[in-house]
């Protein structure tokens, strides 16, 4: 059977791995209906994170595996320098910069915030500290923390720290590999999908929708899409039919992303995320099986491309830009207010990308090896130094015998 070039590909073979701008796009996609969502614009944009979830299940899976075919071994030291070349530069600089500006300018709550927030987010366990502290996450977002967004970091770095090591596992106890991440990919979403169901508050679904055990189904349904057994067995399904049926996807997420509300939409709790993580990893993989696709084709347009790139220090940045610049500072409202924090955001995180990122990552020898260590080792003493020597405003307090 002869195969249409401009609807499908063959995948490629184990051990090599082809970049397909179309996934870049995607980021791109994800990340502009977070700013939407936090500039009131986008109801379900916040979907947005779901989809950078599994996005990130997805590539860090076909990396490891691939190791795996390659090597039958998974590197656990070398996957780690990786990450931490890619991530923590660029949040060291955001959270020293954000931390001084607001300590310098920022009201008496929102200093204090910020102070209390900080190590949680070096430790990559904001999350759970939000939890913890029964933070609101609906209704949070016009509040005093400016760190609040990086609960989505703190779930994406404890992935990072236990799925190579299941994989190195899996690598040196079976002959199968590919097969047993699979399975244990699909057991973890379904075990994930019923926490958060068992769990649920429909008040306030916050403590479900933060939380590492019941979201880890976003990022294993990625990681299920990138296991071959399930990979090649959709690329198959979809092979004649690949433009139709990523339109028919992508055009299920863009409703869902306008119709959605966090708050007024109970069911993403009880499966409606779980269905949008579905959706969001057949786009992928149909996207790497068959990138000359129309939809393929606009996801890799140069700016969507380009704004992918950005996209990790993009929603790095954001999130202070919107509070350090809100209307009641700025003046502004609506889109031109949108317009003005887009702008600031896009260029921190230009800045960012240029000048931090990828100096770090590719043209710094210093940052491999023994020297990467002692720089890592020298970053997380200065932030904890940093969160040590900055003294917080004291607690408001009231006079109760003003009171009545």
């Amino acid at each position: 059977m002869t195969q249409n070039p401009t609807t499908a590909r063959s995948l490629p073979p184990p051990g090599h791995r082809t970049h397909v701008p179309a996934l870049d796009g995607l980021r791109g996609v994800a990340v502009i209906g977070v700013l939407l969502f936090h500039t009131g614009h986008l109801s379900g944009g916040f979907l947005g994170v779901d989809l950078f979830f599994v996005l990130s299940g997805y590539l860090i899976t076909d990396l490891l595996l691939r190791e795996v075919r390659a090597s039958a071994n998974v590197s656990l030291g070398a996957f780690l320098g990786r990450r931490i070349r890619r991530l923590l530069p660029a949040l060291a600089v955001m959270l020293t910069t954000v931390t001084l500006l607001v300590w310098s300018f920022g009201p008496p709550d929102m200093v204090r915030t910020t102070l209390a927030d900080g190590p949680w987010v070096q430790l990559n366990v904001l999350n759970w500290h939000l939890i913890a502290e029964s933070a609101g996450y609906w209704d949070a977002f016009g509040s005093a923390r400016v760190f609040e967004h990086l609960w989505s970091i703190a779930v994406e770095e404890q992935f990072y720290l236990v799925w190579p090591v299941l994989s190195l596992m899996v690598a040196r106890l079976f002959s199968s590999p590919d097969r047993w991440v699979a399975g244990i990919a699909a057991t973890g979403s379904a075990l994930s999908l019923v926490l958060m169901i068992c769990l649920v508050d429909p008040a306030d679904p916050t403590r479900v929708y933060i939380g590492t055990d019941t979201r880890a189904f976003s990022v294993l349904l990625g990681a299920l899409a990138a296991t071959p057994l399930v990979r090649d067995t959709l690329a198959r399904v979809v092979h004649r039919w690949a433009g139709t049926a990523l339109v028919l996807a992508t055009l299920g997420l863009g409703v869902s992303w306008v119709l959605v509300d966090g708050t007024t939409s109970p069911w993403l709790f009880t499966g409606g995320l779980f269905a949008h993580s579905m959706a969001a990893a057949m786009v992928i993989v149909v996207i790497a099986h068959a990138p000359r696709t129309f939809v393929a084709r606009i996801l890799a347009w140069r700016p969507l491309r380009w704004t992918g790139l950005v996209s990790y220090s993009l929603y790095l940045w954001h999130w202070p830009v919107i509070v350090l610049l809100s209307p009641e500072v700025t003046g502004l409202h609506g889109w031109v207010w949108t317009l003005v924090v887009s702008a600031v955001s896009i260029g921190m995180a230009a800045l960012s990308k240029y000048l931090v990122e990828d100096p770090v990552r590719f043209h710094t020898g210093w940052a491999r090896g023994h020297g990467g260590l002692v720089a890592f080792v020298a970053v997380m003493v200065a932030l904890a130094l940093l969160w040590a020597a900055l003294p917080a405003p004291p607690p408001a307090t009231v006079d109760v015998t003003k009171l009545g």
